[in-house]
């Protein structure tokens, strides 16, 4: 079906065409949603027309509403302010708008083609010293929303992750582990893996505060005391021992990372994201020292006297960049075109989005030059979605220090959060247990992921727990007690929705409304999908709840005594619980049955 937006922008384009004898594309004609304050229920923007009319913008709007009367079935009236035609639509299209909607099980979403672009998108990208915390729930979030709103606008998605496995971080725990784990395994301290090796990356640091503390203390610089530091000297000649594949460092890096690997799935499926395939640097760095050498031996770098290999980038506007240390061995970057390298073998990338943090904005600017340098066909276009730092009310988070939040913690305090609002409501108690937890579970992270994704992606923000939990603000509880609303008064009813004619109802305003947005569902994902911003599909939602619930509050529909309307009302709450659903879908969350 045609949708009005479609059948406006068409019939316009002919009145152009018909009025003015100027050919004016129908795809390049956009009709918004009439404002509150006017009548109508579509506008029409008309200034675009005045070079094809040479008549006032009062005038040219006037002769199209005209036109549209006379010849769109969908028309009802007109009215014009200034240059902008507002198109009131029959009440009678918006139910065959409705019944479409409550037809089509996918509306809203595109189905993938073979022809379909290709996307990948990299999100998570831990370091295996330490747990989950809060940035990365957001980091995996905004990349796990993403990829379902990218696949809904048709195109074939690969989610996937690249794990920071290798480097100095990984062996200050390895060797705190050493020093004083005496021997702790996860079965030994009850505690997740990726906890523990956490625990000892912050033990590593306590350590070297104090050691770098007497140093200066007996007289040293800061600057000398961190050269002078045995620890630390420890640590860089561990990492020299890894790369140089001692067999007992190697053995010790493996079986902490598979503690963490085991820690970091759990997470992940408890905040329910996936990946379809997991990438680790410790694999990847050498394809980029590789792909950096084949580069210098292309004349694309240049080495220094003290061997070290660099990029210069000025004749692009930026600096020079380095790639490969004097000693050979590779720095992020390097890693980076390592992992494009195997990716770009694995797989036909049409689109690579990166999601990272807005601290990396630089790097991602450097890694589509030197991709494209190097021959990727998608490098110089690559998308880094670039998001904003989360904090706590009280500030900011270091892992160092042992001050995170940690992710699985977080997730244990959203959920009994839950529970105590739920005590406190009531209305759960004559579920089964099981049924009953579940349905906290839905009600704590889904607080918690809409809290973070109805955000703009490009902006820093305060994660309040307190605030994300309200039922009657702008948050996940209240979308999903919207949903559970709906199938309570079906559950109620003993109307045959699909059976009962309904040709004969004529839409109220309100009715119209609600119809409008749901109608506006594909446009809204086709927004996020263009834009990468989950926040667009958070914010519709939102305003489909709060329109739905008006309508609940203002209107009867089990109660409606006209039977003809009442399962019209029922027809209409079904499809904005399915409308509803879907959205939140795409933001990862699930939706209770029952609250």
């Amino acid at each position: 079906m045609i949708t009005i937006d479609q059948l406006l922008a068409q019939a316009t384009s002919q009145a152009v065409e018909a009025l003015y004898g100027v050919t004016f594309p129908a795809d390049k004609i956009v009709p918004q949603t009439t404002k509150k304050e006017f009548e109508g229920n579509e506008t029409i923007v008309v200034f675009p027309f005045l070079k094809a009319s040479h008549k006032a913008p009062d005038a040219t709007a006037q002769e199209i509403g005209e036109y549209l009367v006379k010849h769109c079935e969908a028309v009802e009236k007109f009215n014009v302010i200034k240059g902008f035609l507002n198109i009131t639509i029959k009440p009678s299209f918006w139910t065959g708008v409705l019944n479409h909607i409550a037809a089509t099980p996918d509306y809203g979403f595109a189905a993938a083609t073979p022809d379909s672009q290709l996307v990948m998108i990299e999100y998570s990208s831990p370091n295996t010293n330490k747990p989950l915390h809060l940035g990365h729930v957001r980091n995996n979030l905004l990349g796990f929303s993403l990829s379902r709103i990218m696949q809904a606008c048709g195109n074939k998605v690969v989610k996937t992750n690249i794990v920071n496995d290798r480097g100095i971080h990984i062996c200050k725990s390895m060797l705190a582990w050493l020093k004083w784990g005496d021997g702790a395994t996860p079965e030994s301290t009850g505690k997740k893996g990726d906890h523990l090796i956490g625990d000892y990356y912050v033990e590593f640091d306590k350590h070297y505060k104090a050691e770098l503390r007497a140093l200066v203390e007996s007289g040293l610089s800061q600057e000398e005391a961190e050269k002078q530091s045995a620890l630390m000297q420890e640590a860089r000649d561990m990492l020299k021992r890894w790369e140089d594949g001692d067999p007992e460092v190697r053995s010790l890096w493996s079986k902490m990372n598979e503690w963490v690997y085991a820690g970091f799935d759990e997470t992940y499926k408890r905040l329910g994201v996936d990946f379809d395939k997991i990438y680790y640097e410790s694999n990847t760095y050498l394809e980029g020292k590789e792909k950096v050498l084949e580069g210098l031996d292309k004349g694309l770098f240049y080495r220094k006297d003290d061997g070290s290999v660099w990029a210069d980038l000025t004749p692009d506007g930026l600096d020079q960049k380095l790639l490969l240390r004097s000693d050979g061995t590779s720095v992020y970057m390097t890693q980076d075109i390592g992992t494009a390298k195997l990716r770009y073998q694995d797989y036909p990338i049409d689109k690579m989005i990166y999601v990272v943090g807005n601290e990396q904005n630089y790097h991602f600017q450097v890694l589509a030059l030197l991709l494209d340098k190097l021959g990727f066909a998608w490098g110089k276009d690559l998308i880094h979605f670039s998001y904003g730092m989360v904090e706590l009310p009280n500030g900011k988070m270091k892992s160092r220090e042992g001050t995170v939040v940690d992710a699985d913690d977080l997730m244990d305090e959203m959920i009994l959060t839950a529970r105590r609002m739920s005590d406190e409501r009531d209305t759960l108690k004559d579920l089964p247990q099981a049924e009953r937890d579940d349905v906290l579970r839905m009600v704590g992270l889904g607080a918690l992921k809409y809290f973070i994704l109805k955000v703009d992606p490009r902006k820093n923000m305060t994660f309040n727990p307190q605030e994300s939990i309200d039922f009657n603000g702008n948050t996940g509880p209240f979308l999903q007690y919207t949903y559970a609303r709906i199938q309570s008064v079906l559950r109620k009813s003993t109307d045959d929705i699909d059976s009962c004619d309904t040709a004969s109802v004529s839409p109220n305003e309100k009715e119209i409304s609600l119809i409008q947005r749901m109608a506006d569902f594909s446009t809204a994902v086709t927004d996020a999908g263009k834009s990468y911003s989950p926040a667009l599909i958070a914010n519709y939602v939102y305003d489909l709840a709060k329109e739905y619930n008006q309508f609940y509050h203002d209107f009867g529909i089990l109660r409606e005594e006209n039977a003809a309307l009442r399962v019209f009302r029922l027809k209409l709450s079904r499809t904005v619980g399915q409308i509803i659903k879907r959205a939140v879908w795409l933001l990862g969350m699930e939706v209770p049955e029952r609250m």
